[in-house]
Formats: C-alpha cells, structure tokens, sequence
C-alpha cells in the first residue's frame, strides 16, 4: 500500500520541522516536501503531487485563504488548514472550509513544541482522514430555485417539532447548506459539530448572518423556540430537557463521550429519552462514529432518521456507522437534507408538547 503523499506550507522553519517530524511518525505518511510561502508551494504541488496539503493561513507574498481559492478553483485537493485557537484564526479558519478546506488543526498559542507533541495523533488523524475525501472544487453549485419554492410551501402544525443534528468534517459547509435553507418558522433545531470552544460561537455568529433563521451558540437553560438553531459550544456537551411543558437546552461538563465533547451521543440520547417520536434527526459528514448509537436510540424511540448519503459526504464516516449499525431510515444527498426533514415534520403532525 502507497504513503499518504503530504506538502507542509507554513512560513515558520520551525512549524516546518515539527509537523514534518510529527507525521514522520506514521508509517502510511511520508512528507514529500515544505515550502515557506504559497509561491513556492505552487510549484512544489505541480512537481511533488502531494495526496495532502498542511496549509498555514497568515503568510508572506500570498495569504493561505488566497492560496486555498486558487488551489480549490484550479486543482481540487485535500487540504488541512493549521491556524491558531484565537478569535481570528476561527474566523479565517471557518472561511477556509467555507471554501474547500477538508479540516484544521488548531497551532498552540504557548508552548508550542510540547503542545504540538501532545496533539501528535490528531494531526495524524485528520491527514489520514484528509487524503481519503471528498474534494469539492469552487465554485459550489447555486442553489436549486424550484428546491427553494418547495421548502418555502412545506406547512408546519403550530406544535412544532424538533430537529437534532450531528456532524464533523465538512460539517461548517454542510450545515450551511442545511440551515441558511430553512425557512424562519421552521422548528426548532440543536446542532452538535465537532469544533474547538474558541470556534462555535463565531460559526453560530457566521451562520446567523446568512441565515432567517435565528442561529446562536446553546445557553444552559434557554427555552427551545422555533425559528431557532442552537449550536453546541466547543467545550460543554449539549442536551435537550423539558421544563415544564417546554423544551429546554442544557449543557454539561462532563468527560468526552464517543471521543468528543461535544459529543453527537449525548445530544442523541437526550433527544430519545426526552422527545421520543416528535424528533427529527439528521447525521451529516464527518469522521468517526459518534453519533450512531444514540440515532439507534432515537430510531428506536420513535424519531424519523435520516443520513447523509456517501457521495455527498466530504467523508463518509459518521453516516457510514449509523447505517450500518441500522440507526439510519433513509440516506439522502446533502441538498435534499432540508426539504425532506421539513416534509417529515409536516407529515408527522403535531407532538406533545407545545413551544
């Protein structure tokens, strides 16, 4: 079996150095190059033909998002951004995989050899993870308008229902598409992706200015309202509980489950126990399988489930193992997520209780 082919691009020799030494360390990875700037690794990826690019954003001569434009409109290819965990690296980091990038991995902001060698395995990860996705090519599709028509119609009981969704990589854009398409009185709807504390609440903030929906990161016992998506925060797993006749968020500090806080199973699992049949639940693209058992739990309750299908993943792992493990009803292409929950909740009728 053949290397995983990678091409560091950072302006910093010691980044350089310490990635490259980092991913030495697997044996399917072999760091065919670095380059100091995007000049240099433009013509590094024509003669080297690298399966993954490490992508530093703040560089001299070309700025990394600039790069990763020309790379995604010219020659499609993996691509992790590495950034640090500050408000502006989220920021631009976000706009990276807006614009193609598969993943990141976040730079220590102190110490950081040590903080490198200790996160050693997930830059493996996501590398690995990296070379085996899906790459979509800019521009992206414009949006279907007779899609758009068909969700506008879509009419809802006044007791509305609640959506649950999980993702992971390529879920910044993949729920973009899903949510920026939902119409403001839609249900209400709790979002578990995967991503760093110092990140959710600018995402939550990105996605709120595209969308008519009201889009914000889960507060501990805000009530659950439609027209509202909340986002689990990086660093507190989020769960949905009743307060009386109301449904509420509630947030958690407990250890990773699945691998991950927050984690997709514990929203899952709330959502079974607490809502039963008056959910709806989505599991998008990402890595890994967190998320299957608690839509198995949720299949099980009653709750209509449905996946991302394989070719419009940008990695097809989460959907995968909820699929195979039977927690998955129907899979469908990314850009029917919406409508086809929509016309669930309408079917389904009004649940039992009112928000």
């Amino acid at each position: 079996m053949s290397k995983i082919r990678a091409l560091i691009v950072d302006d910093s020799a010691l980044i350089r150095q310490l990635l490259s030494s980092l991913l030495q360390q697997a044996g399917d990875i072999e760091v065919v190059g670095t380059a100091s700037d995007p000049l240099n690794a433009r013509q590094m990826i024509k003669e080297l033909n690298p399966d993954v690019v490490t992508l530093d954003i703040e560089m001299p001569k070309m700025d990394g998002l600039t790069f990763l434009e020309k790379i995604m409109t010219l020659r499609p290819m993996p691509v992790v951004m590495v950034s640090s965990l500050t408000q502006n690296g989220a920021e631009a980091t976000l706009k990276a995989l807006e614009i193609g990038a598969v993943d990141y991995f976040g730079k220590p902001t102190i110490d950081l050899e040590h903080g490198l060698l200790e996160r050693a395995e997930e830059l493996i990860v996501k590398v690995r993870n990296a070379a085996g996705a899906n790459v979509k090519p800019l521009p992206r599709p414009i949006k279907d308008a007779a899609e758009a028509q068909r969700i506008q119609k879509i009419k809802f009981s006044s007791t509305e229902k609640i959506i649950t969704i999980g993702a992971s990589t390529g879920g910044v854009e993949a729920l973009k598409d899903v949510i920026t398409a939902l119409p403001a009185n839609a249900p209400a709807v709790l979002v578990t992706q995967h991503m760093p504390a110092q990140f959710t609440k600018t995402f939550a903030e990105r996605l709120d200015g595209m969308s008519v929906v009201k889009v914000k990161e889960a507060e501990a016992g805000e009530r659950v309202l439609p027209g509202h998506v909340y986002i689990a925060p990086g660093d507190r797993h989020l769960t949905i509980g009743k307060s009386g006749g109301n449904y509420i968020c509630k947030l958690n500090d407990g250890s990773e489950v699945s691998g991950h806080k927050p984690s997709v199973d514990v929203l899952f699992d709330s959502a079974a126990e607490t809502c039963g049949d008056n959910c709806i639940s989505v599991i998008l693209t990402g890595m890994g399988r967190d998320g299957a058992k608690g839509m198995l739990a949720q299949r099980e309750a009653g709750a209509a489930t449905i996946g991302q299908d394989e070719a419009s993943c940008v990695v097809y792992g989460m959907p995968k193992a909820a699929f195979e493990l039977g927690a998955v009803e129907r899979q469908i292409t990314l850009k029917r997520v919406t409508e086809v929950v929509l016309k669930l909740c309408s079917e389904r009728g009004g649940g039992d209780i009112r928000v």
